[in-house]
């Protein structure tokens, strides 16, 4: 949303003023004091022309390249104004002609520290859209020990809590779910035999779900921008209490940042880590549940015993077929900027697999999996057997300790295996002498999303 209308002046004097600010601009201006930096700062996001001009030409003149981010944030207000993108061009040596652009520039950049008064003048910014930015943001813990960079959590268009969470939701019997299609993708979640599905086209809508599933209390973050459903266990040794999560309406790298109610720390979605406020620096890192996702009627037939969530959530929400956020789902590109790095294989959209187990992580692109396919294959040093079907989004993972798996030509719930037939559950897949081998957690996600935050540390399935 365009907050501040972009200058406007005829084009001729446009281009003289252009070129006689960058003559200006060669030669840095002295030092400015830091009251003075803020008050210009304040003239990048003015109405008035003018009074911008003034202050574009007074801080480019400066040559301070830690007043970058305060460019790239304006950039975003004043919707990829031309003269506001002219300086930061000048400042940065590369043209950078819109937010998107100037704010993956910066991504890219994390040696360039933001200017003092750049956390004052941003937080002011989004003062003036939820007061409740404050408490997430504007603490001494906040200030004191983030572990992302400031400059890189922007604003998703929501307040706090404009996305609201589901809480402990009302559930159906499988028969009573008349409002679902047998196409339709679910969360299938299963813990100690309590077995429930959460429609896509209703998350989507919520972003969170707090709950208790056969007794262990979890939320279900989804981050409807990363495509990444990932279920977590609430409940940490320590805690009095286990924690309730919403979503703060702010995003980092395009993924959604939660926060906890009882501390108002914010936590990344991705990693289950808290990010920013109290909890940094506790050790805190939520456990990751098995999740997956499945068509409604894959799900139902596999656990017949399953619940699914209402659709009476209490929130007056358009819960039908391909209406949230399709659009986006449809597009090849993201709706905020994110470094997506190497597509040479995968493009920034691409659904993968991703585990993080066993001191590594690697990810599997979903297009492997076409068809149904049973994968043998190894991560870290544990040996594992991914079952999955692309078309449906349904991978599962488990432990395979010696044995090779392959699929059974009487069903996609039996796997053979040299000693046998091997049955395929939730929680494990159990041969016939009684053994079983774990389930292991993983998650769905789009590739740009995995890729940006594990990079390197990850592994890419290769086919071997």
């Amino acid at each position: 949303m365009t907050l501040v209308h972009r200058a406007t002046r005829p084009v001729t004097v446009a281009l003289l003023g252009l070129t006689a600010a960058l003559s200006a601009w060669a030669t840095p201006a002295p030092a400015l004091e830091e009251d003075e930096i803020r008050e210009l700062s304040w003239g990048l996001f003015s109405h008035f022309g003018d009074r911008k001009q003034v202050a574009i030409d007074a801080l480019v003149a400066t040559g301070d390249r830690s007043l970058i981010p305060t460019f790239v944030l304006a950039l975003r207000w004043a919707g990829d104004d031309i003269f506001v993108a002219d300086a930061l061009s000048t400042l940065t040596g590369e043209r950078l002609a819109t937010w998107h652009a100037a704010f993956e520039w910066q991504e890219a950049h994390p040696e360039i520290t933001p200017h003092p008064t750049y956390r004052d003048v941003k937080l002011h910014l989004l003062r003036g859209i939820d007061e409740r930015f404050m408490d997430l943001l504007d603490t001494e813990a906040a200030r004191a020990n983030a572990q992302i960079r400031f400059e890189e959590i922007t604003w998703g268009g929501a307040k706090v809590d404009d996305i609201p969470p589901l809480d402990a939701p009302k559930m159906l019997s499988f028969e009573n779910a008349g409002y679902l299609r047998d196409e339709d993708l679910v969360f299938g979640v299963s813990i100690n035999g309590d077995a429930r599905a959460y429609p896509l086209r209703v998350l989507g809508w919520h972003e969170m779900m707090n709950d208790v599933i056969g007794g262990v209390p979890v939320a279900l973050a989804y981050c409807t921008l990363c495509g990444a459903g990932i279920l977590f266990e609430t409940d940490v040794d320590g805690r009095a209490e286990p924690f309730v999560f919403g979503s703060s309406g702010l995003l980092y790298r395009s993924n959604k940042l939660m926060f906890d109610r009882q501390t108002e720390t914010i936590w990344n979605q991705f990693t289950g880590k808290p990010v920013i406020g109290e909890l940094v620096g506790s050790g805190i890192a939520l456990k990751q549940r098995p999740i997956l996702v499945a068509s409604w009627k894959d799900w139902r037939e596999a656990n017949p015993t399953t619940t699914v969530l209402s659709d009476e959530t209490g929130f007056l929400r358009d819960y039908g077929p391909g209406v949230v956020y399709s659009d986006y789902f449809a597009s090849p590109d993201l709706m905020f900027p994110a470094l997506v790095g190497d597509e040479s294989r995968l493009k920034r959209k691409d659904y993968v697999f991703g585990v993080r187990a066993f001191a590594a992580s690697k990810a599997w692109p979903l297009d492997v999996f076409e068809g149904g396919a049973v994968i043998n294959d190894r991560i870290g040093d544990m040996n594992i057997v991914l079952i999955g079907d692309a078309a449906t989004r349904t991978v599962r993972a488990y432990d395979r300790g010696d044995l090779e798996f392959r699929r059974s030509a009487d069903g996609d719930q039996r796997l053979l295996t040299s000693n046998g037939a091997w049955t395929l559950r939730e929680d494990a897949l159990t041969g016939p002498d009684g053994a079983a081998s774990p389930r292991i957690p993983g998650h769905i996600s789009y590739w740009f999303a995995w890729n940006n935050y594990l990079g390197l540390r990850s592994e890419l399935y290769d086919g071997e």
